[in-house]
């Protein structure tokens, strides 16, 4: 700093800035400005120059806090008063700034660090001296680190999410994705499994309780290019209208009572992957026009939140009921039913699919010696024609329960099949002749086999009689095919 300013000549330096200092000062990379106590500059450095884009000439004598320092980083007025380094001029404390910006001389602006330090002489308060730098790159660097640092604390949520809520899905999850059957309802319906996969279109899955509607969803998904991504299920029966809401769309602390926490749903959970939702049927009104405006557009909010969340989701729902039924009874709107019925896949049920049941129980018995701990090789001749001459109002669910009940009895490797349920035609053909009952029951099966009589799934197979019995018995009960079977 300087005792005496020469007014006249404003390059003048006194002897504090001896050349050896000076040499030194040139020399380093940070800027530097020396002040009077009028708050004019008496020296400034390269560094200084370089950064600011002032020259040392132009600035010495004159109040630098006017030539770069007039605005904060917002643009608005930054007054003298309020100046760091000019307050240092006035009270002699240390100040060290780490959050403001100077201006160059094109008008640009640049964050800086900076310090202002008094200087005395016999202990007398002559000057200020300020060193800055340009933290330009530092900021630019913790920028990056704070949006690095964001995704993987969003990333870290939603795996930890994805985990949790797979845990649970996988926790009553047995055997693989793989749909059984050789039939020719079977193959129709994965034929347009294969052709719907790689698309984004929505499905709708129609079939009857136990059909395995949850069992064609995973094996669509894994047929998709999203297979690699997660696919979350929802059962829309399972929860009440205002827990669902939750679920769906997730919520955030303190949206409802109990909400300690902020809450992803099952749309952002799906993310990228499919979203399942067994049972759509089950949807209140409410639920499902808030559903129907994320298909449209393909985003939301979370419960008690203002943020918008977008979503990449592939829909699939499912459901036993007849919507369109249910649209006429006001029971679902037709916008969101006309949404979801893009693709719609029936599931058949067995009782149409019979021929398919011996591979069926092959893969349930795989499937139960792994959770049972067993090994039953398969079940008796007489029992799989039990099996084939029963009309399973429960179908597939039905048969595992079946055969996982039989499997936990036997004591051997062979399943005998013991008892089945009441509800067989001729126990419901009460009122009937026993030749009534008897036609009834050969023509129902025959109906199930395609009016396949002979072979290991023929219907004589079936009846447990020979085929040429099984002809006679039909022509005596004038049994025969109707032309519009053909």
């Amino acid at each position: 700093m300087t005792n005496k300013i020469s007014v006249n000549n404003q390059k003048s330096v006194d002897k504090h800035f001896l050349p050896e200092n000076q040499l030194l000062l040139n020399a380093v990379g940070e800027g530097i400005y020396g002040f009077d106590l009028s708050g004019n500059a008496v020296f400034i450095n390269p560094a200084a120059e370089r950064m600011t884009g002032w020259k040392n000439e132009e600035l010495l004598g004159k109040n630098i806090h006017n030539c770069h320092h007039h605005s904060h980083a917002d643009g608005s007025h930054y007054p003298q008063e309020d100046c760091p380094i000019y307050n240092t001029l006035k009270d002699g404390i240390t100040r060290e700034i780490t959050h403001d910006v100077f201006w160059r001389k094109d008008g640009s602006s640049f964050p800086v660090h900076y310090s202002s330090t008094p200087v005395y002489r016999d202990n007398e308060l002559i000057g200020v001296v300020a060193i800055f730098r340009d933290i330009s790159i530092q900021k630019q660097t913790e920028q990056s680190l704070r949006q690095a640092l964001a995704q993987v604390q969003a990333l870290s949520e939603r795996l930890a999410s994805e985990n949790h809520y797979l845990q649970a899905e996988l926790a009553d999850k047995t055997g693989d994705v793989d749909i059984s059957g050789g039939s020719s309802v079977i193959r129709h319906m994965i034929q347009q499994l294969h052709m719907v996969a790689n698309t984004d279109s929505t499905v709708l899955i129609c079939g009857e309780n136990g059909t395995g509607k949850e069992l064609v969803a995973r094996n669509l998904h894994q047929l998709s290019r999203r297979k690699d991504k997660p696919m979350i299920s929802v059962n829309c029966a399972a929860f009440s209208a205002s827990l669902l809401e939750s679920e769906l769309f997730g919520h955030e602390k303190g949206a409802f009572t109990g909400a300690t926490s902020r809450r992803k749903g099952r749309f952002e959970l799906a993310h990228q992957g499919t979203l399942f939702l067994d049972e759509v049927a089950e949807l209140s009104l409410e639920a499902q026009s808030k559903l129907l405006r994320v298909i449209q557009e393909q985003s939301f909010e979370r419960l008690g939140g203002s943020e918008t969340i977008q979503v990449d989701i592939r829909l699939v729902a499912a459901s036993h009921h007849d919507l369109l039924k249910r649209v006429e009874q006001g029971l679902f709107r037709m916008d969101l039913y006309y949404r979801l019925n893009v693709f719609p896949i029936q599931v058949p049920p067995l009782r149409a699919r019979i021929e398919d049941i011996p591979e069926l129980v092959s893969h349930i018995l795989h499937n139960l010696n792994r959770k049972l701990g067993k090994k039953i090789r398969g079940v008796s001749q007489k029992g799989l024609q039990k099996l084939m001459a029963y009309t399973w109002p429960g179908n597939v669910r039905e048969l595992q329960n079946i055969l996982e009940r039989e499997a936990i009895l036997s004591q051997g490797d062979i399943l005998q099949i013991h008892a089945m349920p009441s509800h067989n035609p001729l126990a419901q053909a009460q009122g009937q002749t026993l030749a009534e009952a008897e036609a009834l029951h050969i023509e129902q099966t025959l109906k199930r086999l395609n009016w396949r009589i002979s072979g290991p799934l023929g219907a004589a197979n079936v009846l447990g009689v020979p085929a040429s019995t099984l002809r006679s018995r039909m022509k005596k009960l004038g049994i025969q095919r109707q032309s519009s079977e053909i």
